[in-house]
């Protein structure tokens, strides 16, 4: 959104406003914002510095989306690892994310006003032509309605929104007749059956070809949708309808927002995450501001913004009072039972909340804005990017992280509202870590890891959409821009819609619904522009204040959740007792289970276990505490769990032409030279022992000494495998996978076990890789002849001198390579689950790996749960402990050739290059249920 507070017009008057003020408020902003700015001692970013880094995004971006056109145009998306597109159907399947996809190149549909934005004009004359020349809509695929319309639909409105401006300036587009709007309304009745439920609320997805119960369409059986995913359908249905006339897109997409605001629970005025599409009964009864609610509350907002229906304010307003009452704890935002908002519903934030911070901007509440904000930065600074999900002690839950832009919209917002250029110095950070981690030579690679640096064969259609966008747009002054940004609204996917169409086509009744279903208090609500002074008092250090007591927030504190129980109790006695605290041979720490509920069975192996009866509880407060204790007992078990299992590892090949940067996950052995103790690592040429194997006297000594070895996992134990090579000189072991196929993209850690006897003689690293990440080293054997690796338990930073080096002895040689043909990196096919052979073991390790934004997992709502904890000789789960976050290299992978036709037939690759592909997903989302219920 390109305005700086979420308020329409001023000077106390209520109702709809049209552009200029909406204008005139972000002017009034900025002014107060160039204060700040020029203050002394704030530090401001010189004007060329500013500049750099704008011509920085922009070749950011010129990196990736060529690399997109190049390489994988039409598919959906750029797999930027293998350096090809990924289309639906020729790759392994990745669960839901994959509903995304539909076959109508998506990427460049999401991407087209981000060139107009980066001043790309021909750029994206040429982009419509081929939308408009190849794009079809009209696929058999099942594809989900809630990423279709605000990637496809969305992509659609904002690129014809800037193409008729771009034509109204008699320059560019000159030739347009809107052909993207006449897209946008074929697709939007291809959406419209999926509004076939007696709720109005949409299925979740919906055939393009045969709509939702069809006989072949596939899809129309599902019963439950999240809450984002109904809510956040009305700015694009009714810009659809504003610029079409035809006012039936609106209609639905405001029968599917009513109803959601019917079913909020009335006590607390909170919505849960999913909801059935037939009963309106809430599936998931958390409730939080991230992923499955998200948008919705976005929408709410943005809907008042852009067509002046007070409605919508009103129950923006409504539900941002219940979660700045039940859900913000400042600086965390932490998800609440919605029938118990007093309860936690989790100990772990997503990181789909850290949009939130720039929604308060738009609301006008800055306070709570800065300190979120700066808390997510604060555990970007320890990581390198936001974990997709992580604990409240700053704690990694999710390790992947899929490049989401949310972050970097929030500090846009922020420093539009204060013109403080820390967040300058903020989205500097954004782009060094970009590119030291996420880039790769195809575009920029997702993390699949941020602990190891390791890499995912992903670039999402957004981190162009809008990732771009917000840093251009943070560090571009008014003359860099073609247009007045300030003229549209961004959509959740960063697409620009014109604020005229708010007295456009008004063919829907503003009629006020919200007050049919609860009595408001006008006083409650802002019905004018926040007073600039209030927001930033003439204090250059205003915002410097609220950040300074964040600073160390991550790495010198792990504060813990404070039950909203325990908060109304202000100074009065804490919650009896925590999980961390119990022990079960303490007579009263026993009588405190009695008074939750909560009664202690032993079992005969010497454990014991915890189940809750609500209604045994002494109180309702002591029930509820009870419920929190037993939340927390399974979460120290499940963290006791994976604390006996070793972290992965990195192999890194550090050798021309790789430099670091290419990456591998390794799995760990228990035996050996423990790599977290010496961090170095080891580092040395690789060489292939005979017999491959390993599990004889090695034949070719003289090749494997001051080496790596690297041998086929198989025929004996692995501890005798490294006890051969060890014996012929080697100073390191990789064992290579072989079941074809394998890869760490799709099945769990493996771990490898000893002999059962004393390994204390083997005193070198082993280290496990699938068959995947093993070929990619023996393809470069094959290239390279001579290659080294670092074995670590975390990637280092790529040699950087060697890299420069080699660079200028390349640009040197220049004719003798243009001569040669690059060979490119054979890949082996799919994804096979790993099965531990005779005499070896498999430990499957809890990786915090990804779910889907909109999949996640059902927390603890019922009063009967059992947990087993340690028997009174046991030691307890220790508490977590504060690490500090090392630097992750950055991973990157050899190019392989790709025909940039236009035929979708010409896309498809021979069985050989294709590989497997996540399924994390889905196991992310089941393994994340076992640990919450």
């Amino acid at each position: 959104m390109s305005g700086a507070a979420g308020c329409r017009g001023g000077g106390g008057e209520r109702g709809p406003r049209w552009r200029r003020p909406w204008k005139l408020l972000a002017l009034g902003l900025l002014s107060a914002s160039s204060v700040l700015a020029a203050a002394p001692g704030a530090g401001a970013m010189s004007k060329e510095e500013k500049r750099r880094l704008g011509n920085q995004v922009l070749e950011m971006f010129d990196h990736a989306y060529s690399n997109y056109m190049d390489h994988a145009y039409p598919a959906d998306e750029l797999m930027p690892l293998t350096c090809r597109g990924r289309v639906r159907g020729q790759e392994p399947s990745r669960g839901d994310v994959d509903d995304a996809l539909g076959k109508f190149s998506l990427t460049l549909i999401d991407t087209l006003d981000t060139l107009v934005v980066l001043n790309k004009t021909k750029e994206f004359e040429e982009a419509v032509k081929k939308v408009i020349k190849d794009v079809n809509l009209d696929n058999d695929i099942v594809v989900s309605v809630f990423e279709t319309n605000i990637r496809v639909l969305g992509g659609l409105l904002g690129g014809h929104s800037v193409a008729i401006m771009l034509k109204d300036k008699g320059e560019y587009m000159q030739w347009y007749n809107g052909e993207l709007l006449h897209m946008a309304k074929e697709l939007g009745y291809k959406l419209l059956p999926a509004f076939n439920t007696t709720s109005g609320l949409p299925y979740p997805r919906v055939n393009l070809k045969f709509g939702v119960r069809h006989p072949e369409a596939r899809t129309g059986t599902e019963t439950d949708t999240c809450t984002a995913c109904a809510g956040t359908l009305i700015l694009e249905f009714a810009a659809l309808s504003r610029f079409t006339g035809t006012s039936i897109f609106e209609e639905y997409a405001r029968k599917a927002l009513d109803f959601i605001w019917e079913k909020r629970q009335r006590s607390s005025n909170l919505v849960g995450v999913t909801i059935n599409i037939h009963t309106g009964d809430w599936v998931r009864k958390d409730s939080g501001v991230g992923a499955g609610i998200d948008s919705y509350y976005e929408y709410l907002l943005k809907a008042y913004v852009l067509l002046g229906d007070d409605s919508f304010l009103e129950r923006f307003n409504t539900h941002y009072d219940a979660i700045m009452k039940y859900i913000s704890q400042p600086p965390l935002l932490l998800d609440v039972h919605i029938h118990k908002p007093m309860l936690n519903a989790r100990t772990w934030m997503d990181s789909l909340l850290a949009f939130f911070p720039g929604l308060q901007v738009l609301k006008g509440d800055i306070r709570p804005a800065i300190e979120t904000h700066e808390m997510l930065y604060q555990v970007i600074k320890k990581h390198n990017f936001l974990p997709e999900a992580f604990t409240t002690d700053f704690r990694v839950h999710w390790a992947q992280h899929p490049l989401r832009p949310e972050f970097a919209e929030s500090t846009y917002f922020l420093y539009k509202a204060t013109g403080d250029p820390y967040y300058l110095e903020v989205g500097k950070t954004l782009i060094e870590n970009l590119n030291k981690y996420a880039r790769v030579p195809c575009g920029f690679a997702a993390m699949k890891d941020v602990r190891t640096g390791s890499h995912e064969d992903r670039m999402d259609s957004f981190f162009l959409a809008e990732m771009f966008k917000y840093l251009y747009l943070l560090f571009a002054d008014k003359e860099d821009m073609i247009f007045d940004i300030e003229d549209y609204i961004f959509t959740t996917e960063a697409h620009l819609l014109p604020l005229w169409l708010s007295t456009t086509n008004q063919t829907i009744s503003k009629k006020n619904t919200t007050t049919e279903y609860t009595e408001l208090d006008d006083s409650n609500f802002d019905w004018t522009c926040p007073n600039t002074q209030i927001l930033f008092p003439n204090d250059p250090m205003f915002a410097q204040s609220i950040r300074e007591p964040l600073k160390n927030v991550v790495d010198k504190s792990c504060p813990r959740s404070i039950s909203r129980a325990e908060e109304s109790l202000g100074t009065g006695p804490k919650p009896p007792l925590r999980a961390r605290d119990f022990m079960a041979s303490n007579p009263e720490h026993l009588e405190i289970l009695k008074k939750m509920g909560v009664s202690l069975i032993h079992l005969k192996d010497g454990r014991v276990q915890l189940v809750q009866h609500a209604v045994q509880a002494a109180s309702s407060l002591d029930a509820e505490d009870g419920l929190r204790f037993m939340q927390e007992m399974i979460e120290l078990s499940s963290q006791q769990q994976k604390e006996q299992q070793l972290p992965p590892r990195a192999v890194q090949i550090v050798s021309h032409p790789f430099f670091g940067r290419v990456v591998l996950t390794a799995g760990p052995a228990q035996f050996g030279m423990d790599l977290s103790k010496h961090k170095s690592g080891t580092r040395g040429f690789v060489a292939t022992i005979k017999p491959y194997n390993g599990c004889s006297e090695i034949t070719n000594p003289e090749a494997v000494k001051e080496k790596i070895a690297l041998m086929q996992r198989g025929q004996c134990m692995f501890a005798e495998k490294a006890r051969n090579i060890q014996k012929a000189g080697a100073i390191g072991g990789i064992v290579i996978d072989d079941n074809e196929g394998s890869s760490s993209d799709t099945a769990p850690l493996f771990q490898m076990a000893g002999d059962g006897k004393n390994t204390d003689d083997i005193t070198i690293p082993m280290l496990f890789l699938f068959n995947k990440e093993g070929n990619i080293i023996l393809d470069a054997i094959r290239e390279y002849e001579a290659v080294e690796v670092l074995l670590s338990d975390k990637a280092k930073d790529r040699d950087l001198e060697m890299e420069n080096m080699d660079q200028k002895l390349s640009e040197n040689d220049s004719h003798k390579q243009n001569s040669e043909e690059a060979s490119s990196a054979s890949q082996d096919v799919g994804a096979v689950s790993e099965e531990p052979e005779e005499g070896e073991s498999s430990d499957v390790s809890d990786l915090d790996s990804l779910p889907p934004a909109q999949a996640d997992t059902d927390s603890v709502s019922t009063s009967d749960q059992d947990s087993s904890i340690p028997g009174p000789g046991e030691a307890g789960a220790p508490e977590p402990a504060c690490t500090q976050g090392d630097e992750q290299p950055q991973e990157q992978q050899t190019e392989t050739e790709s025909d940039s036709k236009v035929n979708w037939d010409n896309k498809v690759q021979p069985m050989e290059s294709i590989l497997a592909d996540w399924n994390e997903d889905i196991e992310a989302f089941e393994m994340m249920e076992k640990d919450e219920l």
